[in-house]
């Protein structure tokens, strides 16, 4: 019997511990979602052959769905039946609301009270600022999801349904719209939008739940309250400023670079090469959908698209990545500190130091599990694929794009697991990962200070 009264405290410390500790909450909140999934993905019934595909394959799928990454190790199209299907959209829904999101609206419409734990979590989760108005602000990102899937659903609808029928037209649509806004890249179609990749019309409908996606949902209330660029937030000036430049960039640098290569956008007619190209620089940075095929692009354009990649989305959107506006701050310190500047000022207003020295930190913890994947991958796979496309894969992962040079169904067990991981590090986010695992109490001892030369 005290074995058991033993045990039970035991946990009860550490459920205590892990319900104190946001971060690491928020973390194992997606961590059991993915284990769900990854249970009901590996069984028989999800896949069309009745086997099971495995619980490594289905942990990796499930990873990839709740990180809306959209790395696959089999066509979706061809290896789920329709309720390993409706268990990865399910999953990607999850995923791009945030667990404790979807948690909240059903104590809200329950009809009780949102705790202010609930509250703190949902805080961290969507990455804003004030404790104000939490209740508000998820019934907001709720219907504003929602609204933009549907209409993304409808749009589709008038395309789909005249090819594939009404049920499987319908089916498709709804499948589409949320796997776009919520950045995720996984698609029915079997062969991402490749068999699209001259429909403006279905290119441009992608793209726009992408972009939307991808601006974060603090954007959308700013620009909704200010209608008129000059009267934003320095935040939603400088998230639309840094997307529609890389968007630029990106859209530019592809059409350049693979003008004449056959074997990516060479043999298209002009407009096409220019549409192509537009769709993957949209897509390159959180989506992870394809309209040519990746693995034939130049070096210099897999690594301009790696460049996209590992930057990502915007705050508090379904995008992972570094985010636009840390990358943002980190190039404006940089060109500060060049000039010799005293203060870091974007948009007319100054940065202050403690978000400085936050996106410093936030840049070198990606950074270095970028390099820490990599090279792990790289050493378990070093004598089957080439290292930029393993680079290309991590990154992929991290920023939870879902983009690959075709290597995914091929890699080892410990790599997709690795990489599953990664996946999921990526959109709980590597920092707040980091500060619930290494999370101490602030030391009241103050240190002389000390000089040390850099540079």
């Amino acid at each position: 019997m005290w074995e058991l009264i033993f045990f039970k405290n035991i946990m009860t410390k550490i459920y205590e511990r892990i319900v104190k500790n946001v971060p690491l909450f928020l973390g194992m909140s997606f961590l059991i979602v993915i284990l769900i999934g990854a249970t009901l993905l590996s069984l028989p019934i999800a896949s069309v052959d009745g086997n099971s595909v495995g619980f490594v394959n289905s942990f990796f799928t499930a990873s990839s769905a709740t990180a809306v990454t959209g790395l696959v190790v089999a066509n979706t199209a061809t290896q789920w039946t329709m309720f390993g299907k409706v268990v990865i959209i399910t999953l990607i829904q999850i995923g791009g609301l945030g667990t404790i999101t979807l948690f909240s609206i059903a104590t809200v419409l329950l009809g009780k009270k949102v705790s202010l734990q609930q509250r703190l979590l949902v805080k961290e989760q969507l990455n804003i600022t004030s404790m104000s108005g939490i209740v508000k602000w998820v019934i907001y990102v709720t219907k504003i999801t929602f609204l933009i899937e549907f209409t993304g659903a409808l749009l589709l609808s008038f395309s789909l349904i005249p090819k594939y029928g009404f049920i499987t037209g319908v089916w498709y649509s709804i499948f589409h719209a949320i796997s776009a806004f919520c950045n995720a890249g996984f698609d029915l179609f079997g062969d991402s939008i490749v068999s699209y990749s001259g429909d403006i019309y279905i290119n441009m409908i992608i793209c726009g739940l992408v972009i939307m996606g991808g601006l974060g949902f603090l954007v959308y209330m700013d620009i909704y309250n200010s209608r008129n660029f000059r009267n934003l937030k320095m935040h939603s000036k400088v998230v639309i400023s840094v997307s529609a430049l890389l968007l630029i960039i990106g859209t530019v640098a592809t059409l350049l670079i693979e003008y004449n290569n056959s074997l990516s956008i060479g043999d298209f007619g002009f407009g096409h090469k220019v549409l192509a190209s537009f769709f993957q620089s949209t897509v390159t940075r959180t989506a992870g959908f394809n309209s040519i095929d990746i693995g034939q692009v130049h070096d210099a354009t897999a690594i301009i698209y790696i460049l996209l990649m590992f930057i990502g989305g915007s705050p508090a959107s379904t995008a992972g990545g570094l985010k636009t506006t840390t990358f943002a701050v980190m190039i404006f310190s940089t060109i500060g500190m060049v000039r010799g500047e005293h203060d870091i000022v974007i948009f007319n207003r100054k940065i202050d130091k403690e978000v400085i020295l936050r996106a410093l930190a936030i840049t070198i913890v990606c950074i270095s599990l970028v390099i820490t994947v990599t090279m792990a991958v790289a050493i378990i796979e070093h004598d089957r694929f080439e290292f930029l496309d393993i680079l290309f894969e991590s990154v992929s992962a991290f920023g939870t794009v879902g983009m690959t040079r075709g290597i995914t169904p091929h890699l080892s067990d410990i790599s997709k697991i690795i990489l599953g991981f990664t996946m999921f590090i990526g959109r709980v986010g590597p920092t707040t990962i980091a500060v619930g695992l290494m999370k101490t109490k602030p030391s009241s001892i103050k240190y002389a200070s000390g000089k040390i030369l850099v540079g």
